[in-house]
């Protein structure tokens, strides 16, 4: 299993990310994670260009608590899957922060 996981992503606003994140040991296929994250970016793009104007501190929190929902889905001892959730937003938090940032050129030439 690879330890990092190699993504790219440009908002609707065009500033564009390449990110290299690190996998928790225990990722079962790093495909898959690519593929929920880029259908959970692009899912909140599209629901935020629906409801309007949404203040990042409340997208912020819904998926905080979207995280607490799947957590408490998973039938494990509670101080183990908040351990869990804390160490994989830390860690995805790490790379956000070594992620190379940009704003893609766009128009015709």
């Amino acid at each position: 299993m690879p330890s990092k996981l190699p993504f790219e992503y440009t908002s609707p606003t065009g500033e564009h990310f390449d990110l290299n994140f690190s996998l928790h040991p225990e990722t079962v296929s790093a495909m898959r994670v690519s593929q929920l994250l880029y259908r959970l970016l692009e899912t909140l793009d599209q629901e935020i260009g629906v409801l309007g104007d949404t203040a990042n501190g409340d997208v912020l929190q819904a998926l905080a608590m979207a995280l607490a929902v799947r957590a408490g889905m998973i039938h494990a001892d509670r101080t183990v899957t908040d351990r869990l959730c804390d160490e994989l937003v830390r860690q995805a938090l790490a790379g956000m922060g070594e992620a190379r940032r940009g704003h893609r050129l766009s128009g015709r030439a």
